[in-house]
């Protein structure tokens, strides 16, 4: 199916155009048939000559009711725009036309009414001057002259318009919701991409809800695929919890934001290729989106063209999004969404930076690896639900190249520092959200090594060096009588100090505050086989001339390794001499 809206101003005959292509009365209500123009959204299909099947949402034309026609024309691909012979451009088909441009719909069909009634060549001139590049039809809804044409038109319409993913998540704007009995709720929508199946789980207000059924053009589906009119019956659910401007959304796959940083046009010259920059855009306004219509706060930026938006309500927006703000009194201003994870602006100057950063956006969108080099460190997941299109790679997080080297030096820095940090440590100070990020990290600095949870450097600190230095000398003449551990920090081996040392392998830590040199040990155990078997602690304090301080943690660090057995709780006995 091929979904298209009209557009025009009120009374153009927009609604009699849909209703002789159709045979279907697109003014639902009788207050909108009685008036003779379209109040609310109307909806309508029929099948061209070529077989596509189209769709058409009625737009109203009434200025009073601009919101209502914002929301149909939001989620769809193109337009017919009509214009009346006998009347020529008005107030409200210049208010549309802008809502075109500003939306970003590049394919339509430019029909010209009521030819029947008066020459519609004057019509047709003025709206070339607007409409340049679009293909014309003039028509008598009444006569039926030129019908045949337009169905030839939209055919050609439809054929030239990008097919839609059927993979994609599914975004449906609603623009109806009503209670049918013994069904339930029903909500209805333009299904721009993405497919519906009866018994989908969706997301709607922040809570799952699962798809009762389906119907397309009056009829029930089990699947209905983009492009598509679709009404979707929805199980269990009350009629108040759906509206005009929610959306049904695949779970996991949206960010719902109330922030975003986005580019705003003005309104173009009839003709320019390029819509120009809003020097002076409301601080106040209406974001129309979708079928969505949210009061916003803008803060521009300097230089303009990029501008903050705070929206009154979150809505799923993608970075790529078009969307338009309308203010009283004021032109339409465009929007275009370059992100929707923007920083905070908390301190001196971040603005001004944000503006750097997206000033080379002002005609095109931010990547993957733009957005990911403003944040530094992304789950792949997110980026992909923020509209990204993210290159295939292991793992779920995704680092900047920049970034990475960063951290790295960083990490480097605070191990030379701090040698044998926790992982966890490490972590923290560089804000890393995992730690199997801090761990691949130190995995490409050469000169770290992670184990049993610590990050240690290939070397220790020069002050750490000298203090074992002074240690050596201390212990030169009696290797196990162990400076007290008031001393050690007067030899520049402070609690740190000791245990970079000691992961080194450049002293023997027996206990807090009881250091020896490496390889005291060994050492001991030959001693100690060389006294009558078993032996006592005094035996050993006297044959290694130290004091019970040093040798009671000894002697259990020689039964941890197993060169020592206790026999009882007085008498040990060498297993193995080294």
């Amino acid at each position: 199916m091929y979904v298209i809206a009209t557009a025009g101003h009120v009374d153009h005959g927009k609604s009699t155009l849909v209703r002789a292509l159709t045979g279907i009365e697109p003014d639902r209500w009788a207050e909108e048939r009685r008036r003779g123009m379209t109040i609310d959204l109307g909806f309508a299909w029929t099948t061209l000559s070529s077989g596509r099947r189209l769709a058409f949402v009625d737009v109203p034309g009434h200025e009073r009711f601009v919101t209502n026609m914002l929301a149909g024309l939001g989620p769809v691909p193109a337009v017919m725009f009509v214009l009346a012979a006998d009347q020529g451009w008005q107030a409200q088909s210049q208010e549309h036309w802008e809502a075109i441009e500003a939306l970003g719909v590049e394919r339509g069909l430019l029909v010209v009414t009521r030819c029947d009634l008066m020459d519609p060549a004057p019509a047709v001139a003025a709206a070339r001057e607007r409409i340049p590049r679009w293909p014309v039809v003039t028509v008598s809804g009444h006569t039926g002259e030129g019908l045949a044409e337009l169905r030839q038109g939209l055919d050609l319409l439809a054929a030239s318009l990008p097919p839609p993913d059927p993979d994609a998540p599914v975004r449906l704007w609603i623009d109806r919701a009503f209670t049918i009995k013994g069904a339930g709720t029903v909500v209805t929508g333009t299904l721009a991409a993405g497919t519906l199946r009866v018994g989908d789980s969706l997301v709607l207000g922040g809570e799952r809800v699962r798809v009762r059924g389906l119907q397309v053009t009056g009829e029930a589906a089990d699947e209905v695929t983009a492009a598509a009119r679709v009404a979707v019956n929805l199980r269990g659910v009350e009629r108040e919890r759906a509206a005009r401007g929610m959306t049904l959304l695949t779970p996991g796959a949206w960010v719902e934001t109330s922030v975003v940083d986005v580019r705003l046009g003005a309104c173009a010259e009839p003709g320019a290729d390029v819509r120009p920059e809003c020097d002076d855009p409301p601080r106040e306004a209406v974001l129309h989106i979708g079928s969505a219509s949210v009061p916003v706060k803008v803060r521009p930026f300097a230089p303009p063209g990029a501008a903050r938006l705070t929206l009154g309500r979150a809505l799923p927006l993608r970075i790529g999004d078009r969307a338009l703000l309308r203010c009283s009194g004021r032109p339409i201003v465009s929007v275009l969404v370059l992100d929707v994870r923007p920083p905070a602006l908390r301190r001196r100057g971040s603005a001004a930076r944000r503006a750097a950063e997206l000033a080379p956006f002002m005609s095109r969108v931010p990547d993957a690896a733009t957005v990911l080099g403003w944040r530094g460190v992304a789950r792949r997941a997110e980026l992909v639900a923020m509209g990204l299109d993210v290159p295939d790679a292991p793992g779920e997080w995704l680092v900047d190249p920049g970034r990475w080297k960063e951290l790295g030096e960083r990490l480097g820095a605070i191990v030379g520092e701090q040698p044998g940090i926790p992982v966890d440590a490490a972590r923290t100070a560089l804000g890393l959200p995992t730690r199997e990020l801090v761990e691949a990290l130190a995995r490409t600095c050469p000169a770290l090594r992670v184990a049993d949870g610590r990050i240690d450097g290939g070397g220790v600190p020069r002050a750490v060096a000298e203090a074992v230095g002074r240690l050596r000398v201390e212990l030169a003449g009696e290797p196990y009588l162990a400076p007290e551990a008031a001393r050690l920090p007067e030899l520049g081996l402070t609690r740190q100090a000791v245990a970079v040392a000691a992961r080194a392998g450049l002293v023997l830590r027996l206990a807090d505050g009881v250091v020896l040199l490496p390889g005291a040990d060994a050492a001991a155990v030959r001693i100690l086989a060389g006294l009558p078997q078993p032996f006592t602690a005094g035996d050993a304090r006297a044959a290694l001339g130290t004091n019970r301080r040093v040798v009671i943690p000894l002697l259990e660090h020689l039964d941890r390794l197993r060169l020592t057995r206790r026999i009882d709780d007085r008498l040990r006995i060498v297993v193995t001499a080294p």
